[in-house]
């Protein structure tokens, strides 16, 4: 079994396209909202939930997938990059599952990121 601290941290590197393969994971109903590379795969929000996609191994085709609902997130918090060391941005989603940590690097609008999750959150609750 993993650890925990491991599996709650994610880094998003930049935004890019939505994968045309999201498509298979998806339920009637969901959409995919927008997407962000991470550092070997991708994360995807939807109108119902975020999936991150962890690509594993040497050759990267075992894939690990990871699916957080909207519903069960409580809390959230943004903080945005500082100035000359600081280059991430942080997100931070305390949920039914744990704690989850996201960091941004620079040039993604962190503020554009956090109201992508108050929309999703505050609409499914």
């Amino acid at each position: 079994m993993a650890e925990t601290s491991q599996i709650l941290s994610w880094t998003f590197i930049s935004e890019c396209p939505i994968p045309q393969d999201v498509q298979e994971l998806l339920v009637e109903g969901e959409q995919a909202v927008a997407a962000y590379k991470t550092i070997r795969d991708s994360a995807v929000f939807t109108n119902k939930r975020l999936i991150v996609r962890d690509a594993q191994g040497l050759t990267g085709k075992k894939i690990e997938v990871y699916s957080l609902p909207y519903s069960s997130v409580n809390m959230w918090s943004t903080e945005n990059a500082g100035k000359l060391l600081d280059l991430n941005a942080e997100v931070e989603l305390w949920t039914r599952a744990g704690h989850i940590k996201v960091n941004l690097r620079k040039g993604i609008d962190v503020r554009k990121f956090d109201r992508l999750i108050a929309d999703a959150i505050l609409k499914s609750h």
